[in-house]
C-alpha cells in the first residue's frame, strides 16, 4: 500500500496562509482521486477539497475561494493552499488517495495528518 505523509501545518494567525504537501512513498499506477479532509475536535472528518485523475477539483463551498488543491505528479505530491485562514479551519488535515497499484488493486490510502491551529 502506498503510504502518504503529510506536512506544512502549523499555527497561524487569521487572515494567514499555509501549504499543505501530501508526498506519496511511491510513484502510483494509476490515480482515480486524491483529496484533502479534515477533523476538528469533537466533530466528523469532512471532505475540504478534492482533485480527479483528469484535473477536475471540488471544494466544500466553506472553503471555496479560499483554498487551491493542486498536484504534481512528478514529485508524486499532492497539495492544499490555504488562503485568508479563520479559526473555524482549525483541524488536523488528513490526506486521502483512491487510486489503483497495479491493473487489478483498488485501494485507498491516507496519512497520518497534520495540524493546522489559526489563532483569533
Amino acid at each position: 500500500q502506498v503510504q502518504l505523509v503529510e506536512s506544512g501545518g502549523g499555527l497561524v494567525q487569521a487572515g494567514g496562509s499555509l501549504r499543505l504537501s501530501c508526498a506519496a512513498s511511491r510513484r502510483i499506477f494509476s490515480i482515480k482521486a486524491m483529496g484533502w479532509y479534515r477533523q476538528a475536535p469533537g466533530k466528523q472528518r469532512e471532505s475540504v477539497a478534492s482533485i480527479t485523475s483528469g484535473g477536475s477539483t471540488n471544494y466544500a463551498d466553506s472553503v471555496k475561494g479560499r483554498f487551491t488543491i493542486s498536484r504534481d505528479n512528478a514529485k508524486n505530491t499532492l497539495y492544499l493552499q490555504m488562503n485568508s485562514l479563520k479559526p473555524e479551519d482549525t483541524a488536523v488535515y488528513y490526506c486521502n488517495a483512491d487510486y489503483y497499484s497495479d491493473p487489478w488493486s483498488h485501494e485507498h490510502s491516507w496519512g497520518q495528518g497534520t495540524q493546522v491551529t489559526v489563532s483569533s
